[in-house]
This record gives structure tokens, sequence and C-alpha cells, in this order.
């Protein structure tokens, strides 16, 4: 989610105070503009609640630690940065959170003394759920073995913006993307699931994408509240087979996928059931 494309107010904490706008803080020679060693998290507030907060910011240590990174502040120091952000907008603002951690020197491995840290928190109004066409992506995701997939890294966005990019260009709004052995791992910008019969089903973890913090938690509260969930290996074909197609996801939390290659869907009772219940989890304030 770039800061240009919401609505423009933004403010980001770096290095001890809070800027407005889109502050310059890297330079040419800094090794995250130059050598990718940047990570980073998303999470969510609106409507006065930030569900997961905490899940996210024990994510962006984990996705720190991975690159090498020395991580200064912990979880819980960072979630108390980011409620300063919130506290800056009104109680009804939907906003966008992301902490972002990368190195400023080293030559292809990171300098982790040179570790730089920064919050910002801006305006992202949440996308109304009037549904999305996918297709099958010519482009995979990559396994452990290939790229730092334990990590919610920058240098992964690339694979998913020409993904989208191909996608857009054959008249579908995202890309459906396979993993190496050619079941389907994820969306080019959230975790898929499909509904048979009244059960639903979503990709296994496999090392080949992020288990999204969403994803988790739809994946409890469905279970918990009588859905059968299968975590699989799944082939793209199964998808095309389906009662209902749907995403989880931080930007647009639950939301229901309307076509999937020529095969047209209507919004399902599975994806309903796991939006609203993940609707009053979130304004419930757990």
């Amino acid at each position: 989610m770039g800061w240009k494309e919401t609505t423009g107010t933004a403010w980001t904490w770096f290095r001890g105070e809070w800027h407005s706008g889109n502050p310059q803080i890297m330079g040419p020679m800094t090794h995250a503009h130059w050598l990718g060693s940047c990570v980073f998290d998303g999470a969510r507030a609106f409507a006065g609640v930030a569900p997961d907060l905490d899940l996210h910011c024990q994510r962006i240590v984990r996705s720190a630690t991975s690159f090498g990174l020395k991580v200064e502040k912990s979880a819980t120091e960072i979630e108390a940065l980011i409620r300063e952000g919130i506290a800056k907008f009104p109680r009804t603002a939907e906003l966008y959170l992301r902490p972002m951690f990368w190195a400023e020197d080293g030559f292809v491995d990171v300098d982790p003394d040179s570790t730089q840290f920064s919050v910002s928190v801006y305006d992202a109004p949440l996308p109304k759920p009037t549904g999305i066409s996918v297709t099958c992506s010519p482009f995979r995701r990559p396994s452990f073995e290939y790229a730092p997939t334990d990590a919610k890294a920058a240098c992964h966005y690339p694979n998913s913006a020409r993904a989208i990019r191909e996608a857009r260009a054959r008249g579908f709004d995202n890309a459906v993307m396979l993993d190496p052995l050619g079941n389907v791992a994820e969306l080019a910008t959230a975790n898929i699931w499909f509904a048979k019969d009244g059960e639903a089903h979503t990709p296994v973890p496999n090392s080949t994408f992020l288990n999204g913090v969403t994803r988790q938690r739809v994946v409890r509260l469905l279970r918990e509240n009588g859905v059968k969930v299968h975590e699989r290996s799944i082939r793209w074909e199964e998808f095309l087979g389906a009662d209902e197609v749907f995403s989880t996801g931080n930007y647009a939390k639950v939301a229901p996928i309307t076509r999937a290659e020529q095969k047209s869907f209507q919004p399902g009772p599975i994806m309903q059931k796991a939006r609203d219940l993940y609707w009053d989890f979130a304004l419930g304030g757990r």
C-alpha cells in the first residue's frame, strides 16, 4: 500500500521523532536501497481497534532476525510506538500500520550494527467487499532454498508485482501464484481460500508463502464456530470447481473473489461467516 495511494495523511517515527508526510530516511548508499535488506510488517487500525497488532509486531522481529539485522526494539516496544502513531488520527480513521527494519551498511550481507528502524502510520481506507477477478499466474512463489520466505521482506514484492502486471494485462485484478511443485500458494497479495459443500479449504503453509496473521485468525474462528477447515496441498483446478472463493489478508481482511478465470462466483455463506466472525473478533477488541 503506497503512501501516495492513500489520502496523504501520514506520520513516521524515525530516530526518536515523529515526522509528517514522507520523510527521506534512505540515501543511495543505504544497503536496503541498494541491496534489498528491508523487512516490514503491515497491520490495520479502524473503528478504534488494531486487531492482532501484537502478532504483527512479533512477526517483524522474526523477519528482521531472519535477515541478520540487529533488533534493539522488542515487539512490545514496537506496538507501543505504533499506538502512539494511531493516536495522531481520529478514532474513525482507517489506517495502515507499517514497522520496518533495514541495514544502512554492508556489502551483500548486512552490517547488523547499522540496522535502522521506523514506524509509519497512514490513512488507507479499507476496500469495499465488492469482489475481484483472479487468474493463475505463470510466475511462482519460491521455496526457502531460493529466497528468504520466512520473512516479510521487500525483496519478495517485485515477483508479486510482475504477477499482478501480467494478470491485469489479461483483464484480471489479481494473480494466483503456485509453489514450485505446482500447488496453489496464495494470491500475489493475500492468502486464498475456497469453500465446497460447506467446508473451507486453504493451502497449507509450506515455506513458500507466509502464514498470514489474518489467515491464522480466520482458521481459528471458523473452527471454533463449527466450520471444518482443511489446510492441505491444493491444485488450481479445485478452486475452479469450488462453490465459493475468497481471500484473507491484512489489507482487505476477508473479501470475496467473484471470478476465477472465466468462472463466476457469488459471495457465499462460508466467506460471509468468516467475514462476520472476523469483524466481531476485531471490534470486540480481542
